[in-house]
């Protein structure tokens, strides 16, 4: 078996979040698995560069000179060459084995494109309620390390290099929030497996520097156009008025309705409906 580092590199995001980004450093430097560590900047305008540098001069930094969202991850794939990269962000990290046990999965899973690891959340260690949703999948999962799905959780995620390229990594347009479900319908549309591995562990502390009313809106605004982007039309006019719906509970239904439509025409430009299997999946995950 070739040595971790040979197959798996890890990108780990962050903005104007240093020292949370210094305590992942240190949970990710100590592990036994010694993967390529590689810290995509956001733009950040805090002292993360400056403490990456002085305390794990390893740590490949790359640093950009605009906040990206989500899409500073492909700038972060472009500089491994691994086969297989993990993603982890400023407030998340693996735990030991789990990455080492991801190589040998997509290793041994040539049509899986991504494994999303089980999310234990602070202290307390309790699992993410997504990981919950997952492991009781519907879909067909036969002949896979764990439950098939049709979505995955960027912060904790494992993923075969050449498929997410293939697929175009995350699109800049969605910024953040969400982010995954493009490239998700992106990924099965190609015929890549998508599986929830409970046997990989990621541990979450969530950040305090959050402003949670925008993070929804974006959540809301995002399904929007990735519905009219990747569905057929009555399934998109249903996420429409589900996510219009969420909206109004929270308060955010004029504000989210404004950003969808400014960039309707764009989602629309950039319409290819998935498959008809594909389109199942998704009516099943849905029910």
């Amino acid at each position: 078996m070739r040595p971790l580092s040979d197959r798996m590199s890890v990108v780990i995001l962050t903005h104007n979040r240093a020292y949370e980004l210094l305590r992942t450093l240190e949970h990710m430097h100590a592990l036994p698995e010694q993967p390529v560590l590689v810290v995509v900047d956001n733009a950040s305008i805090d002292n993360t560069v400056a403490l990456v540098a002085k305390n794990y001069p390893d740590v490949r930094l790359v640093r950009l000179h605009a906040n990206m969202g989500a899409a500073a991850r492909n700038v972060g794939v472009q500089h491994v060459d691994t086969p297989y990269v993990a993603f982890c962000d400023d407030d998340t990290w693996w735990e030991p084995g789990s990455l080492a046990r991801a190589a040998d999965l997509l290793d041994a899973y040539p049509k899986v494109a991504v494994l999303s690891a089980r999310i234990l959340i602070g202290n307390a260690q309790r699992e993410d309620a997504t990981c919950k949703r997952m492991a009781r999948s519907p879909l067909q999962s036969s002949q896979l390390p764990g439950r098939a799905v049709l979505g995955f959780l960027a912060g904790a995620s494992a993923f075969r290099r050449d498929a997410f390229l293939e697929a175009g990594g995350y699109e800049p347009n969605l910024f953040i929030g969400g982010e995954e479900s493009l490239l998700a319908l992106d990924l099965a549309a190609r015929g890549w497996s998508l599986v929830y591995a409970p046997q990989l562990t990621v541990h979450h502390y969530p950040s305090s520097q959050r402003d949670p009313q925008s993070r929804r809106k974006l959540l809301a605004r995002n399904a929007i156009w990735v519905a009219w982007m990747r569905l057929p039309w009555r399934a998109a006019l249903r996420q429409t008025l589900k996510s219009l719906g969420v909206a109004h509970r929270r308060n955010l239904l004029l504000a989210t309705a404004i950003d969808a439509l400014r960039g309707l025409p764009w989602a629309l430009k950039n319409r290819h409906v998935i498959p008809l299997d594909v389109a199942l999946m998704y009516r099943q995950i849905q029910h």
